[in-house]
Order: C-alpha cells, then structure tokens, then sequence
C-alpha cells in the first residue's frame, strides 16, 4: 500500500502594483493626509476603502483635490503589498521636487544632514521629529540614502510635506558649504569629549550632522564639523537609535536657557 505524501497549499502572496516612473504611492492616514493639503505635490490617483475614507474625511472634509476610487481592502493590499500598514488609504503622487541648499538656508531653523543612514524608517522618524523642531531642511546623501517611498513616509507622519530632503552629491563639500554661509557644523558623536549644550549655540545656527548607527561618522565627515558633540546618558545603555538620537539634541539644540 501506497502512502501519499500530503501537500500543504500555501496561497500566493499578491505581489506590489508596479510604480510609474517619478511617482511613490503614500499611505497611512497621516501621509495621505498631508500629502492631499500640499500644493507641491500632483496627484495622480486616491485608493480608499470605506472606513479609510470615512477616517480621512473626519481629518480633512471632502471635496478633496482628487476624486477617490472606492476599493475593497485586498486590493490596496495588492497595490502595495500585504506588508503595508496603509488604514485604508493609498495616494499615487509625483515625486516632490527638489529645493536647493540656497532655498534652504532662506528658511528658518536649524539644518539636519545625515551620513550613510539608509534606513527609510529612521529617515521618517528623523524628519518627524524635524518637523516637530522647527529644523528648516534634511540632507542625505545622494547614494547611500533611502529614496523616496511609501514606508519612509508612513514613518515621517505627514512630516515629508513640510520638511525638504536634499540630497548631497559630496557630503563633505556640502558641509563646507554651510560653513561658508555662517552655519555652526556639529557632529554628533558618542566619542565626543563634550557634551551637546544648546546654550552654547543661542547666537549661531547650528547644523547637525549625524552618522549611521553603528558606524557613526565617517572619517571625512568627522573633520569637516566645527566640533563634534556627544549626547550624555548617565544610564545602562551606550547608545541611542538615531532616530531617538536626533530627537533629543534637536530638543537640546532648541531648548531656551
């Protein structure tokens, strides 16, 4: 007699919509909402569930700038892959356009540059919390640096519309450009003798620059700052995320004494 051999049958996961060139689908409540107030943004296509429409008009009351296509939810899992936390709402957009380190030092605030952090997660939490602290623009690199995409702005909350991204072909060149405009360079480093203390830059505008977690800065980096600063933390833990790591020395660097 012939045993069978049993066959568990795994459904097939759907795969992503393939994505237009020089567009990103945004999703999540927060990001779709930010995105549909932004005039810099052109919308191409809104993909809305019932109850993600419903969440979104209790944010922002219809008529919206874009009519929204009802679908069921499996296909905006579809779209973007089961793996996307999208509440029921996904904005197809044109890439935002790039401001130039000239227009961003016209805006108020301090400037965040950041070297090799490639995790797009971070980058959203990093620009949350810029937005949260007033810091006119972030520099990436431009390799090395995550691009533009719908995880990264889920993670920013909205805070992708407010915030430019610029992306920097030489970092260490770009931070001699900042010098050359009265920007106070600070690397953040755990290795730093000193403390970060926002009283200390009360008079200057200070651009932060911090490294990949882990590897830090890089040499070249390092010796292109004015100073380098660390974060103390009298605790058991030797280091923060960068993302935690930004916010708190924009807290400190904004701080009024």
């Amino acid at each position: 007699m012939t045993r069978e051999r049993e066959v568990t049958f795994v459904p097939r996961q759907p795969r992503p919509a393939e994505t237009p060139r020089g567009a990103v689908w945004l999703y999540g409540i927060h990001a779709v909402h930010a995105a549909l107030g932004n005039p810099e943004r052109f919308l191409r296509r809104l993909v809305v569930t019932e109850e993600g429409a419903a969440t979104l008009t209790a944010r922002l009351p219809q008529p919206w700038t874009i009519d929204p296509e009802m679908v069921e939810r499996s296909r905006l899992d579809q779209l973007l892959g089961r793996e996307a936390v999208h509440q029921g709402v996904a904005l197809l957009a044109d890439l935002l356009p790039q401001i130039t380190l000239e227009e961003a030092l016209n805006r108020n605030g301090p400037i965040l540059v950041l070297d090799q952090v490639t995790d797009p997660r971070n980058v959203g939490a990093i620009l949350r919390s810029a937005a949260a602290f007033g810091v006119a623009a972030v520099i990436l690199q431009e390799r090395h640096a995550p691009e533009e995409t719908g995880s990264l702005a889920k993670a920013a909350s909205g805070a992708l519309e407010s915030v430019p991204l610029l992306r920097a072909v030489n970092l260490a060149r770009t931070l001699g450009q900042l010098k050359a405009a009265d920007c106070w360079v600070v690397g953040l480093d755990a290795e730093a003798t000193q403390a970060l203390q926002g009283s200390a830059f009360a008079e200057r505008r200070v651009a932060l620059v911090l490294g990949a977690e882990g590897e830090g800065l890089r040499r070249l980096t390092r010796e292109s700052c004015d100073e380098l600063a660390m974060l103390p933390m009298p605790g058991v833990m030797e280091s923060l995320n960068v993302s935690a790591a930004t916010a708190v020395a924009l807290y400190e660097l904004t701080r009024k004494p």
